[in-house]
């Protein structure tokens, strides 16, 4: 039985004490102000809230999480709403949506130790620039780097196209401040490289999508910016050859290969159809590319020699069919873009059932060879586009409607195509989150595939930091 508008209302003289922590004006509860809180990227959620709170300093979220805890109010936090699994969805009018966009200062920049402090609420972006003005580097680089927020990266642990050669969020992040569900507040902002007192609870909040704590600020590492920065886009002919191609690439360049994605043709035409600007890299189309990208910290010339001689191995051991090198830093970033816009060239095809997986690098064609045979065989037709970061195993296995198929009867098979795709991924020791964390779309499976002393490891941690269970009920883990 459906819950009724009574049963999911809050009471005014809550809400009224709620607003009055952050102040009328950073209490949002008219329809059209809400609303674009609630709508996240993929449109699987129609999130629902009684009040938007935008609370400004640390100290305002603690209150908040005070009188959440001392009434039972579910709280759930968001950052940039750029999150892809539903964790940021608030999903009733008694849930109350926390959005820490107003946490955006940049509390510190030491360029001896190579650390930047920063609140929650900057957005990724602004990160990497607050780090390019101190010469130096933070590597973390997405899609939505634009308006994704340093809180929600690392409650998501985010990964993106630096990995291969810096780590995800997780080891991009020295400290963090939080607020515990009871409002106190774990001053963590340390910026150690080592620092071996007890449990490094940190790593508890970073991939803890919200659920046992609300990051406000964070340590963030940075590192040498690269005097040379070399980008190729390849054309070859199968993910086999690809993996022939990284694996060169990782003898010939070593850390010096900072990014190797994966890309097939009907991904890149997509792009091409739906992005302004995009434009065919090579003169001849090919079934797969690799855009990789080679750096230096010496010199631009070592970059370039370095790409060079990979290139050219690769041509002579017939791995690659052909390759372009970026001639200028916007041809570089046109390459990026159109690898950057290929999720969302997807969503003008029609219906398009998504995948974040990973398994071990050596299994990925094996991986794309199983995965497409049974996908065909269920849905004839169906346009697979599988792409993402092969240098750490980490595939986009999207799969987009058939041509003049019906958008919600394909849709209606999204468990199915799920079982089908991670069950393979399973056999393969592999991941069905790999770099979107769980949220609401995931959690059931972690239940399922986590079972036994793990899962209640997991909940058992999630009584102890929120007996109650307010924080972000109903995302990740199930208590």
């Amino acid at each position: 039985m459906g819950m009724t508008e009574i049963d999911t209302a809050l009471p005014e003289a809550l809400l009224a004490r709620f607003a009055a922590i952050v102040g009328d004006a950073n209490a949002l509860r008219a329809p059209d102000m809400v609303a674009p809180y609630l709508q996240e990227p993929r449109d699987l959620y129609a999130g629902q809230t009684a009040v938007v709170l935008r609370p400004g300093s640390v100290e305002e979220v603690s209150a908040i999480l005070r009188l959440a805890n001392e009434t039972g109010t579910a709280i759930v936090p968001q950052g940039g709403n750029t999150g892809l699994v539903g964790a940021q969805s608030p999903r009733s009018k008694r849930e109350v949506l926390v959005n820490l966009s107003r946490l955006d200062r940049i509390r510190d920049v030491d360029p001896v130790g190579r650390t930047l402090t920063v609140e929650a609420g900057v957005v990724l972006k602004r990160a990497q620039e607050a780090a390019d003005d101190a010469g130096l580097l933070f590597p973390l680089s997405l899609g939505s780097e634009g308006s994704c927020q340093i809180g929600g990266n690392l409650s998501s642990n985010a990964g993106g196209t630096g990995v291969l050669a810096y780590g995800n969020a997780r080891e991009l992040c020295l400290g963090v401040e939080a607020v515990l569900a009871s409002g106190e507040v774990i001053h963590g902002l340390r910026r150690l490289k080592k620092d071996n007192r007890g449990y490094d609870l940190r790593h508890l909040f970073i991939g803890g999508e919200g659920t046992l704590g609300i990051i406000t600020a964070a340590v963030l590492k940075l590192f040498p910016k690269p005097a040379g920065r070399e980008v190729a886009y390849v054309g070859l002919a199968s993910p086999a050859a690809a993996l022939d191609l990284l694996k060169l690439a990782e003898r010939r360049a070593g850390q010096q290969l900072t990014a190797f994605e994966l890309i097939p043709r009907i991904g890149l035409d997509f792009t091409l159809r739906h992005t302004q600007g995009a434009r065919d890299p090579l003169e001849s189309q090919h079934p797969w590319y690799v855009l990789m990208e080679v750096s230096s910290g010496r010199s631009q010339e070592e970059a370039a020699a370095t790409l060079e001689g990979v290139l050219t191995a690769a041509f002579e051991a017939e791995i690659i069919a052909d390759a372009a090198i970026a001639q200028s830093l916007a041809q570089a970033e046109n390459f990026w873009m159109m690898r950057e816009e290929m999720s969302w060239a997807q969503k003008p095809e029609g219906g398009s059932i998504k995948h974040d997986v990973a398994v071990p690098v050596a299994k990925v064609p094996d991986f794309i060879a199983a995965a497409d045979a049974a996908v065909l065989e269920a849905i004839p037709g169906a346009r697979i586009v599988a792409f993402g970061h092969l240098g750490d195993g980490n595939i986009h296995y999207n799969i987009s409607q058939p041509i003049g198929a019906d958008a919600d009867a394909f849709l209606a098979r999204w468990h199915e195509m799920n079982d089908l795709v991670h069950g393979i991924v399973a056999e393969m020791d592999g991941t069905f989150s790999a770099e979107h964390g769980i949220g609401q779309l995931k959690r059931d499976e972690l239940a399922r595939t986590k079972a036994g002393a793990e899962i209640e490891l997991m909940r058992r941690l999630k009584t102890v930091f929120d007996p109650n269970n307010i924080l972000n009920p109903g995302k990740l883990v199930q208590v």
